[in-house]
């Protein structure tokens, strides 16, 4: 019986809200990170072979793809650890670390460090939404050269050339406008889409979006509980008293 409760004991203290924000964030990052890198290298092979088969043409996009990935790199490493302290953060300011130690008392030293936590994980959460939104942008791209295959296969196009039906990846500004060939049509087109890189790219794009925005809900959950805790350590900082969230 005593190890029972001193099991609810325990589980009544764990920051549910920091938990399942550093799950959230830890899958959303790695489902970014992860696919995004996968998906750029797969953009660059469809690329190469198909768009601009001059390397001169590609070379300063290649660079900008290689120092994207070890970004990612970085990305993943920082919010390993940001989300580890986050979470140790959410315990040590629950109500478990007042019974275990009873003569607990909040500090003006503890109180900056909330603080700090509130504004980089606020920081965060802004830089995140434009990353949601960048992340998107490469599923629109990859959307329009579908839905343009998809047009070629249908009845509509019966009733004009197919090979008029191109797709100019210069007008994205991807490839510089003197880039050889530029564009895709018809077949050329139709084989591009029926590839394993397209179709591998596209998809991983559009899960490395859905995992941008995983890491934007998992950083306003922390901002919630980040706010709660520094308010609470703020307001009552003359008294023993932990929070809970």
């Amino acid at each position: 019986m005593g190890c029972f409760e001193c099991c609810i004991k325990c589980l009544g203290g764990v920051p549910y809200a920091s938990l399942v924000a550093t799950i959230l964030c830890f899958s959303g990052v790695a489902l970014f990170c992860g696919c995004g890198h996968v998906a750029l290298t797969g953009t660059v092979t469809i690329l190469e072979n198909h768009f601009s088969k001059i390397t001169s043409d590609h070379a300063m996009l290649t660079d900008v793809v290689q120092l994207m990935q070890y970004v990612i790199y970085g990305i993943a490493s920082f919010f390993f650890l940001y989300g580890i302290i986050l979470l140790a953060e959410g315990f040590y300011t629950t109500s478990a670390v007042k019974e275990l130690h009873s003569e607990f008392k909040t500090t003006i030293c503890g109180r900056c460090i909330s603080g700090l936590f509130v504004f980089l994980t606020y920081i965060l959460g802004v830089a995140w939404l434009g990353v949601f939104g960048f992340s998107a942008v490469p599923v629109f791209l990859f959307y329009n050269m579908w839905s343009t295959c998809a047009a070629m296969k249908s009845q509509m196009a019966n009733l004009t050339s197919v090979d008029s039906i191109c797709v100019d990846v210069r007008q994205y500004g991807i490839i510089p406008w003197n880039a050889t060939p530029g564009k895709a049509c018809g077949s050329t087109l139709s084989y591009i889409c029926d590839s394993n890189e397209f179709y591998l790219s596209y998809h991983l794009y559009i899960v490395a979006c859905a995992g941008a925005g995983a890491t934007v809900i998992a950083l306003l959950i922390y901002m919630m509980a980040t706010t709660y805790n520094f308010a609470v350590l703020k307001f009552k900082s003359r008294e023993d008293c932990c929070t809970k969230f």
